[in-house]
């Protein structure tokens, strides 16, 4: 489980993050959805360690980011908006490296691997350097390093960014196997069509504020819409300036 209280973080006089606070259950898909700028992913950046907040704290299964960063990292597995692959390495050589990062080795890294491989669809790739990728091919492959360890919590900023149709489809059957194993997961997006596809709960993310959370049905009913589109719309359009 993730939990979020009101979190801060300024960028000299830009306020990137003013306040989220949000939890996100095991066994869900939980969404931030906002436009780009909304403050999603400096959110999830310090709930991943690699940013320290102003102001709040965020618990990853009861631990303390902020006290115990490296425990909390353990329990988490991230696909950040910089994939980061080595190129000059194999897609299975990138996993296997952080797998040893992870102190994960001999049968148990391979058999996590290949289940990894099968999962993701990955059998043609996993042998082939990652320099020349597509873009689906790298996320794939960023994806299982970073749950090459069977973390319980999964984090993930705009996944299916870039993707083309089919593969976007693949990647939303994999969070839902991720979710039907009780994981945690929680994935941003702009993308209207992939919070609806996906979310169990959803935390909409406008100005460095939630300024809205519940499951869909709750959100069209608080909103008095008949489709998410509309009720986002509904919940943000009051925003001024919002995508200026």
């Amino acid at each position: 489980m993730i939990e979020v209280h009101d979190l801060h973080k300024a960028f000299g006089p830009v306020r990137a993050v003013d306040g989220v606070s949000f939890s996100a259950a095991d066994g869900e898909i939980t969404g931030l959805l906002g436009p780009n700028g909304a403050g999603k992913t400096t959110t999830l950046r310090m709930l991943y360690t690699l940013m320290s907040p102003d102001r709040g704290s965020v618990r990853i299964d009861g631990v303390d980011v902020g006290a115990h960063p490296a425990d909390a990292r353990r329990r988490l597995g991230v696909l950040p908006d910089a994939r980061g692959l080595y190129d000059g390495l194999s897609a299975r050589e990138n996993i296997e490296y952080f797998a040893d990062l992870q102190g994960l080795t001999g049968l148990a890294r391979a058999e996590q691997i290949e289940r990894l491989t099968r999962a993701l669809g990955m059998q043609e790739i996993i042998d082939r350097r990652t320099k020349g990728f597509s873009q689906g091919e790298r996320v794939k492959c960023a994806i299982a390093r970073a749950l090459v360890h069977d973390p319980q919590n999964v984090v993930l900023d705009e996944p299916t960014n870039g993707l083309d149709v089919m593969t976007t489809r693949s990647m939303r059957a994999f969070l839902r196997t991720l979710r039907d194993r009780g994981k945690c997961v929680l994935f941003s997006s702009h993308i209207m069509q992939e919070v609806a596809a996906l979310c169990d709960r959803i935390v909409v993310i406008a100005h460095g504020r939630a300024v809205a959370q519940g499951t869909p049905d709750e959100l069209l009913a608080e909103t008095g819409r008949t489709t998410l589109e509309d009720a986002f719309v509904a919940i943000i359009g009051s925003e001024e300036g919002l995508f200026t």
